[in-house]
């Protein structure tokens, strides 16, 4: 197990089995006497009270941790002060692991649950207090890491890989793929790369240019690399900002229409957005400039994804339909702008809920007598949280 996720294993098992130790031990006569008054004394009691009746022991005061000899455990403590493992996971998932115990979300079964003990309200208080020792508000918070959409960037930056796959429903057949691979460095900045390759149906023509049949051609194209970086991000607004830059590279083989054949520089704004109900909107709105402009014009796009997560009861697995418009043109004058609907959903895989699916479709609305219908279907790996068969 990746030590990051057993630091967050051990954290949620420590903390609350530090809360099962609070409300194990002897309390006090009156407290005994009247478990009503105990209850009520817990619901009085701040996050800061709660965890250092519950919690310090384990955890230290501060929040570093006590050492393994002093607790007993054969491995190191969690650091909550740590900000890049204390921000990235929602209140929810911290929540969910409080109140249902580990296996909730793929963690041991040692850890048990505490929603019989303690109301979801006062773990919701521990987990803010915790929070608090992470004192660098440059790290953003993991409510703002929104479902990815098929197309559309987000704005959070991310440890992810991703793996899609593209069908092209229409004459001639094509069947796309892209394998990108995501690196947050530092508290906001992210390194990607993008690498696409596909296959295509063409047709063999014979000297007088009639079809005779047909056959398939494959390759690599344009590999891309780029930085991202977050620049704006409030999560009282609940709302986040990036801009990112990449670089195209002409590793394609443009015979068989798999590359433009030059380098091309591509810049893009994210933005990303909570509203109520867990509704949320992204926006990106891009330029790709290529170096020679004999081998291809310079494009902007502007794209919109607006969706809601549910998830199944309380706790269990999350569901994100999204509508994505994407509109597409060159920039010189005269081009017409192409504009593609992606309905899609968007369902977290497995207990742990850091393997993800994405299925939609790409259904363009202008120049669809030359443009595809495209089926696309993503799985999406967050291997921050964990190796890809962890938490099923």
């Amino acid at each position: 197990m990746p030590a990051t996720v057993r630091a967050l294993a051990l954290a949620a098992v420590t903390t609350l089995s530090g809360l099962a130790l609070a409300i194990a031990l002897p309390a006090p006569a009156a407290a005994q006497e009247n478990p009503a008054a105990a209850q009520a004394a817990y619901a009085d009691m701040s996050g800061e009270a709660l965890y250092r009746a519950a919690c310090a022991a384990c955890h230290g005061a501060d929040g570093t941790g006590a050492s393994a000899a002093d607790v007993g455990f054969d491995i190191a403590l969690p650091d909550f002060s740590e900000c890049a493992f204390a921000s990235r996971e929602p209140d929810a998932d911290w929540v969910a692991v409080g109140h249902e115990g580990g296996p909730t979300r793929g963690f041991d079964p040692m850890m048990p649950a505490f929603g019989d003990a303690l109301t979801e309200a006062e773990i919701r208080r521990i987990v803010q207090y915790i929070r608090g020792f992470c004192g660098d508000a440059d790290w953003p918070r993991g409510e703002l890491n929104l479902p990815r959409a098929l197309v559309t960037e987000k704005a959070y930056p991310e440890d992810e890989a991703v793996y899609t796959v593209g069908v092209s429903v229409d004459d001639p057949q094509a069947v796309s793929h892209e394998f990108v691979y995501e690196r947050r460095f530092g508290s906001r900045n992210q390194v990607e790369v993008v690498v696409p390759f596909g296959f295509q149906e063409r047709a063999v023509l014979a000297g007088d240019g009639t079809e005779i049949s047909r056959d398939w051609v494959g390759g690599i194209e344009d590999i891309v690399i780029g930085l991202k970086r977050d620049v704006f991000h409030s999560f009282e607004r609940r709302s986040i900002v990036s801009v990112a830059g990449e670089i195209k590279l002409p590793t394609g083989d443009e015979d068989d229409g798999f590359g433009t054949g030059t380098t091309v520089f591509e810049s893009f704004l994210a933005y990303g957005q909570i509203f109520r109900n867990d509704v949320f909107l992204q926006a990106q709105g891009l330029v790709e400039l290529p170096f020679d402009q004999d081998a291809a014009d310079n494009e902007g796009a502007l794209r919109l994804v607006l969706g809601r997560t549910f998830r199944e009861g309380r706790w269990g697995r999350a569901w994100s339909p999204m509508l994505e418009v994407l509109a597409g043109r060159e920039l010189e004058g005269g081009g017409s702008t192409d504009w593609d609907l992606v309905p899609q959903v968007q369902v977290t895989l497995n207990t742990r809920q850091h393997v993800m699916a994405n299925a939609g479709v790409r259904i363009p609305l202008t120049d669809s007598d030359t443009r595809s219908t495209q089926l696309l279907v993503y799985v999406l790996w967050d291997w921050f949280d964990g190796g890809f068969f962890d938490g099923w």
